[in-house]
């Protein structure tokens, strides 16, 4: 019996007047990105750059699905805001499990390149800080980051400085839909990291203790833990990997590392989605 499979007639073998799926995919661009650059160049290197290429190409669909949901909630389409958020679920999943590919670096195998990478660092991820700031944790600080550096990732990220949140966004559709929202949470200054509002809780509480009355928007109270839970997880599995790789030594970018990274575990982006638990059954 032979292995060979033979191809189809039908199969397409001339694009010189059709789309490849090289072409379609800009693969030449894409697969000549990668260019180690310790010499002499090491093997490691190229996993280490392919890491964090799928990481930004992850991250620029999850602030792309993010950006709809919220359109969605601004048209009042909770359905559509709800399908964006369960794909972004999905790559956050994707997101963590892809650690565990990095952390094959032993500490020795870094180490030999690690010095070539100068002041580059993941904390200059303009994506991540676009995703984090559309979820409500916004630093204007972060904005000199980029500002000589690159140009575009400093407009992008001032304007979703001054654009409300996701979670922003779900409030003001509940207070059209006829929920009573606190003017604290509808009118807040969205520039500044969000903070809890406890004036949220009572109805937090109503929803969750009245669910089968108000299904929508329980439904998107969970889908929000989740997304919330999901981004912790993957934050918690960023700290062991690099705990794992370089231990307590400080980060290629100047921060304190696994320290800064632990700190990182204590911001929250929806705060009374996980205080309520705690009144929710009295």
């Amino acid at each position: 019996m032979s292995n060979a499979r033979d191809l189809e007639d039908g199969i397409v073998r001339d694009f010189r007047q059709s789309m490849s799926y090289a072409s379609y995919l800009d693969l030449p661009t894409l697969l000549s990105a990668q260019h180690p650059v310790s010499r002499p160049e090491h093997h490691d290197e190229m996993l280490f750059i392919v890491q964090h290429q799928t990481t930004e190409l992850w991250l620029k669909l999850v602030l792309h699905e993010l950006l709809a949901a919220r359109a969605a909630f601004d048209a009042d389409e909770p359905g559509p805001a709800l399908k964006a958020i369960a794909r972004v679920k999905h790559i956050q999943r994707t997101l963590t499990e892809q650690w565990s590919v990095l952390a094959t670096l032993t500490p020795t195998e870094y180490a030999q390149f690690r010095d070539f990478l100068g002041a580059s660092s993941g904390f200059q991820s303009a994506q991540y800080r676009a995703v984090e700031f559309i979820l409500g944790n916004t630093n204007a600080g972060m904005l000199a980051v980029f500002e000589d550096s690159d140009p575009q990732a400093h407009e992008l990220l001032s304007r979703l400085l001054h654009e409300p949140s996701i979670y922003d966004a779900f409030w003001a559709h509940l207070a059209r839909s006829g929920y009573d929202v606190p003017a604290s949470a509808l009118d807040r200054d969205v520039s500044q990291p969000y903070a809890a509002n406890d004036e949220l809780l009572p109805l937090i509480r109503g929803i969750y203790e009245r669910a089968e009355d108000n299904w929508s928007a329980y439904e998107t109270c969970e889908e929000l833990v989740d997304l919330e839970e999901n981004f912790q997880l993957w934050r918690f599995r960023h700290m062991r990997t690099v705990m794992r790789t370089i231990g307590m030594k400080t980060g290629t970018g100047g921060s304190s590392g696994v320290g800064f990274l632990q700190r990182a575990l204590d911001l929250t982006f929806f705060p009374e989605l996980f205080a309520v638990r705690t009144q929710v059954g009295r």
